[in-house]
């Protein structure tokens, strides 16, 4: 980020040669990108629309940003284009395993398709979960874990206009950030470890969620929603810094979701607990319950 004239302010986002410049002043950003092709060679290619496979449509609400085109070719290159749709990237409560009995399948092929839809989690939240549990089983997979491959391929085949929309009305004197986690308890049989998963919304949009196999052992239900709120507010803490340094205050206190009462319980009183052993989460940050 640069700062510039009258508390204007410039942000440039650099991966390896390519630069999204963008600010609240157009004349200072065309004054930097004159300033950089006059020292360097490069090419101006005005308004943002595609960027490291993500595309960017300007609508009447604001700018949406989708992976049509990278996800078209993604089934395309692995025969999938005219699949039956899936309504959902995962079947409800199946537990995929290690099963040594199970058809082996060649890595090759299984790694290129978990790659490519990891690439496609960056602007797709609602398949970070499935892709995360098949990621699991790349160094021998099997035929389950390729249908799962496949389950989800199938959903993005029926979602491919799906995309985030980053909405134009900013209400200066409401800025949330909020968060919603959720765990899974004992949700992977062979290690007893839970799946944590949380997602943050700005200005009603999402701008960062996870899907993670937690580090631990969780003993009962609340021990694992606790973890995951734990690992919530730690990045809630690091987006705050993030926005601040960009001189934009946020509604305090941070909202986190979870439809845990137990762990809300924890969080409100943080106590010493024989079974749990955890850093109690930032006062300056409130935990809810979700409404039903």
């Amino acid at each position: 980020m640069k700062k510039g004239i009258e508390g204007n302010q410039l942000l440039i986002c650099l991966y390896v040669d390519d630069l999204i410049v963008t600010g609240s002043n157009v004349e200072e950003i065309e004054a930097f990108k004159s300033q950089m092709m006059s020292g360097f060679e490069m090419s101006n290619l005005g308004k943002l629309t595609y960027f490291l496979g993500i595309e960017f449509t300007e609508v009447a609400e604001g700018l949406v940003m989708h992976q049509m085109k990278y996800a078209s070719d993604i089934l395309k290159r692995f025969n999938m284009m005219n699949c039956n749709p899936s309504s959902s990237p995962a079947e409800t409560n199946v537990k995929l395993l290690m099963n040594e009995e199970e058809e082996y399948v060649g890595p090759t092929l299984f790694k290129q398709i978990v790659g490519s839809l990891r690439y496609i989690c960056n602007g797709r939240p609602d398949i970070a979960y499935a892709v995360g549990i098949i990621s699991r089983f790349m160094s021998e997979p099997r035929v389950s874990h390729q249908l799962a491959a496949k389950r989800v391929m199938r959903y993005i085949k029926g979602t491919l206009q799906f995309g985030i929309l980053f909405p134009n009305c900013l209400d200066e004197n409401f800025m949330e950030l909020i968060a919603y986690f959720d765990a899974d308890w004992c949700g992977n049989k062979q290690d007893g470890k839970s799946t944590s998963g949380y997602i943050f919304k700005f200005l009603n949009a999402p701008i960062s969620w996870c899907a993670k196999k937690q580090p631990v052992v969780a003993l009962s239900t609340c021990e694992s929603k606790y973890i995951a709120g734990c690992m919530a507010a730690c990045l809630a803490v690091w987006l705050e810094n993030i926005l601040k340094e960009m001189e934009i205050e946020v509604s305090r206190p941070i909202a986190l979701f979870i439809d845990n009462k137990s762990a809300i319980s924890l969080a409100r009183n943080p106590v010493l607990h024989c079974r749990l052993s955890i850093a109690p989460l930032s006062c300056s940050l409130q935990t809810y319950s979700l409404r039903r």
